[in-house]
């Protein structure tokens, strides 16, 4: 494995940290954060042993970084209780939560320049998540504080910015080391495999596309509900 600083890690470990933290303050459950870290532990786990980084096994282990989290989010659409958690979940904190997308754009160039993931992955390259990041506190301040824009604008940005995660996940299932891999063949995607990068595609993406869908449900049905979307607070 090529080094990587140990600030780099501490970084990476941190932005997890802070996007539980939001996370948490969005949905005030317990029992989700519990199950959450119960998953972190792990993933972190099989991460510090190697065992997503095996590329002789079928089918790939990269598959199991990414596809649970993604599948249970999903299922979560599919079960009432469910739905009315992410109904109740806070609105405003749904929407700052996403500002850890600037963190998480960092260490991944630093990740790039450690040579454990392609330029593509980057800002660089045609990762433009970091814009989801950078707008999210802008979008809060005015939907939310100065209330210049309505809620229409916040679902607008909402789908802009899932169109920027749906990108990067493209690209970083592409790049890596699997039978499906199409991109970055002299530098595949092979960072995530590693600890604690491990928890990016198994957490922190997680985490976001369940904020997004939270977040164009509730708006959706505020807009169903008003026959237009009010700007409430």
């Amino acid at each position: 494995m090529t080094e990587i600083a140990i600030t780099t890690s501490i970084g990476f470990t941190l932005t997890t940290v802070l996007t539980l933290w939001f996370f948490f303050k969005a949905s005030r459950s317990k029992k989700a954060l519990y199950a959450i870290l119960f998953w972190m532990s792990i993933v972190g786990t099989l991460g510090i042993f190697g065992f997503y980084q095996k590329i002789d096994t079928f089918p790939p282990r990269f598959i199991f970084l990414l596809a649970p989290s993604i599948i249970f989010v999903f299922l979560l659409l599919l079960n009432k209780k469910s739905r009315n958690f992410m109904d109740n979940i806070n609105l405003k904190w749904l929407t700052l939560l996403h500002t850890i997308r600037i963190p998480v754009e960092i260490v991944l160039y630093y990740v790039y320049l450690g040579g454990l993931i392609p330029a593509l992955m980057t800002f660089e390259g045609y990762n433009f998540d970091v814009v989801s990041g950078i707008t999210a506190p802008i979008i809060y301040y005015l939907v939310f504080v100065k209330k210049v824009l309505d809620k229409k604008t916040l679902l607008i940005w909402n789908f802009l910015a899932l169109i920027l995660l749906i990108n990067i996940l493209t690209i970083a299932i592409l790049s890596a080391q699997t039978p499906f891999q199409k991109l970055a063949f002299e530098q595949p995607n092979i960072g995530v495999t590693y600890f604690p990068f491990v928890w990016l595609p198994a957490v922190i993406v997680p985490i976001v596309l369940f904020s997004h869908l939270s977040s164009i449900r509730q708006l959706l049905k505020l807009q169903n509900k008003n026959g237009k979307i009010e700007n409430e607070a």
